[in-house]
């Protein structure tokens, strides 16, 4: 089961993206954007080039000005062909050639431009080095919610990679756990992402009983055992956009104290939830699941932030922790998942995808939050 195939973007489509990337780095002060193969670009033009290539490929945008993709010349032709094209000018250059005058011809000489956070450093000394004047600022840095409030058709793919992700834990639900290995469990998630659509898997997280307590620990060679609890965190991209979810579960009854401790996070993760709304912080997401947990006592024991955003990407921003005062704004897209991590003995974790709505926000995954008990 994959569902049927998503409304395709449209050449429209990408060249409004562009439109309002180059408007918002105007607003920032900037003299353009310079963006390298990976999500922006993807996002920005619907081109997917060899992200390895240590040719020069680079989308500028500039205010006042049409899109232009410096490109090698023998990858044009795909290009060429990719849906955001019409709205972009081909510069395309052949080996020999110096990429970087042909770039800098088309750049402000004394601007200050906003770069995708993954450039290469070669490409990008290398236009210093041809335009010393100018100034370079990561997109995280100066555009953060470029990509953070998505349109009607892209909160449709994330709300099914979301239903994706919930049919896999229903699956997974059913499996046996106990005397398997971890690396056995997740290989059994990985292949549910991919039989409900996934094109991609970016992680399946099985954490069992004290692996538990390390929020990023890589499935390994542990034996599950009865009496562990065990912490699911899975995800990847489906159409192109993102899921993230985590459900814990116990193998056989669990102990007063565990269920107590899930039963905390899982009260953590309904009030981060109910923080959502339009014009809060985003601190005050994590503020709300956090004090649940600090009041019962646990504070120290919840170690890393309460949500990213998620795209394009299964992380970007943007990211619910103290200090970040960006308001919510309806479209916006994140996770929220609070958790126990208690050292030597167990970990708890609850997430679902959240996205912001005109009035509070939606989950974007609706599996069983209660501890369900497996084999």
């Amino acid at each position: 089961m994959t569902g049927t195939a998503p409304v395709p973007f449209t050449a429209d489509d990408y060249a409004a993206r562009m439109e309002r990337a180059a408007r918002q780095a105007a607003d920032a002060g900037l003299a353009g954007l310079l963006v390298v193969p990976g999500p922006d670009m993807v996002w920005l033009t619907g081109y997917t080039p060899p992200a390895d290539t240590e040719r020069l490929t680079l989308l500028v945008l500039a205010p006042g000005r049409p899109p232009e993709l410096v490109v090698p010349a023998l990858e044009a032709p795909d290009a060429g062909r990719a849906t955001g094209a019409p709205a972009l000018t081909l510069r395309d250059w052949t080996d020999g050639r110096d990429p970087y005058a042909l770039t800098a011809a088309l750049l402000d000489a004394r601007g200050r431009f906003g770069v995708s956070d993954n450039a290469w450093a070669l490409h990008l000394l290398a236009l210093q080095r041809t335009l010393p004047d100018t100034s370079y600022v990561s997109l995280t840095e100066a555009l953060p919610m470029l990509r953070a409030v998505k349109d009607a058709a892209e909160l449709e793919r994330l709300a099914a990679a979301g239903a994706a992700a919930d049919a896999a834990f229903e699956e997974i639900k059913q499996v046996r756990f106990s005397g398997r290995l971890e690396s056995e469990v997740a290989a059994d998630l990985a292949g549910l992402l991919r039989r409900f659509g996934h094109s991609q898997v970016d992680f399946t997280i099985v954490a069992s009983g004290p692996n538990g307590a390390n929020p990023h620990h890589e499935a390994g060679d542990r034996r599950i055992e009865r009496g562990d609890m065990v912490v699911l965190d899975f995800g990847g991209l489906k159409d192109g956009y993102g899921s993230d979810t985590s459900r814990t579960v116990h193998v056989g009854e669990p102990t007063d104290q565990e269920r107590r401790v899930h039963d905390l996070v899982r009260e953590a993760q309904e009030a981060g939830f109910r923080a959502v709304r339009p014009g809060a912080a985003c601190q005050d997401v994590d503020r709300a699941a956090r004090a649940v947990i600090s009041d019962a006592g646990y504070g120290e024991y919840f170690i890393h932030r309460t949500g990213h955003g998620i795209g394009v990407t299964t992380h970007e921003p943007p990211y619910m922790i103290e200090g970040e005062e960006q308001p919510l704004v309806p479209g916006m897209c994140f996770s929220v998942e609070p958790g126990v991590y208690l050292p030597g003995r167990f970990g708890v974790r609850i997430e679902d995808i959240v996205t912001v709505t005109e009035d509070g926000g939606r989950r974007l995954n609706d599996t069983e939050r209660e501890l369900v008990i497996v084999d």
